[in-house]
């Protein structure tokens, strides 16, 4: 009798396991990373083609409840670095930091206030990953990764790449997205977004073949040191 409890026990277990969601189990594990201490990451793009938006590596730091520092490659091999700090963000220009405010009120031109859309709605990759998984049909275990393709909608989202959505964003057709996910000891360890589709503004149309590949690294030992100044913006 002892036995065959204990075997329908462990048959129940194993159900449940199976039962599990992927996108469930993916999401707890961004959701982990966020609770950490503090981590690092590392950012490729590729653009097939040598076309569209995002090109260059990037790369941040991350800590808990504090500063998120990030550097990427801006237009002319140029680096864009930038802090973060809850909803208040600065980006260091030629004229020194300005906050995302005074950039959005630059009338020399869009750049300004590209990159004050850009670094305000931006997220560290734990935030990221929960936001991509939320938009994807389904995730399947592939190997040691979880996989799968993202929604029409979800995919048009990645497309838009910090732009404007509403009658003042571009028009997007042919979006397709998917994802790649890697998960070690409950966190996520490293993804790979790839997005394909055609981009339409103002009349000029652009094809979009991306693929961003993100690494997590020095996860509770990361450090991250602010200068005087860029604090001050996030006053």
């Amino acid at each position: 009798m002892k036995r065959n409890i204990l075997i329908g026990t462990l048959v129940l277990a194993a159900g449940t396991l199976l039962a599990a969601d992927p996108k469930d189990e993916v999401t707890a594990a961004a959701k982990n990373l966020a609770d950490k201490d503090n981590y690092s990451w590392k950012q490729t793009t590729e653009n097939a083609g040598g076309g569209g938006f995002g090109a260059g590596p990037s790369e941040g730091k991350v800590e808990k409840g504090g500063f998120t520092w990030v550097s990427m490659s801006g237009r002319d091999n140029n680096t864009i670095e930038a802090v973060k700090r809850g909803d208040k963000a600065a980006v260091k220009t030629e004229d020194g930091w300005q906050s995302v405010a005074e950039l959005a009120a630059d009338q020399g031109g869009g750049r300004g206030r590209f990159m004050a859309m850009r670094f305000r709605n931006f997220k560290a990759p734990a935030d990221q990953v929960q936001d991509i998984v939320a938009k994807a049909k389904e995730l399947k275990k592939e190997g040691d990764a979880f996989a799968g393709d993202l929604t029409e909608e979800g995919a048009k989202a990645q497309l838009m790449f910090g732009g404007r959505g509403g009658g003042n964003g571009p028009e997007i057709s042919g979006a397709k997205a998917s994802v790649k996910v890697w998960v070690k000891d409950g966190l996520i360890a490293k993804y790979e977004l790839k997005v394909k589709g055609t981009v339409s503004f103002n009349g000029n149309d652009r094809d979009i073949d991306r693929t961003t590949t993100v690494e997590i690294k020095d996860i509770g030992s990361t450090k991250v040191q602010v200068p005087a100044d860029a604090k001050k913006k996030l006053e």
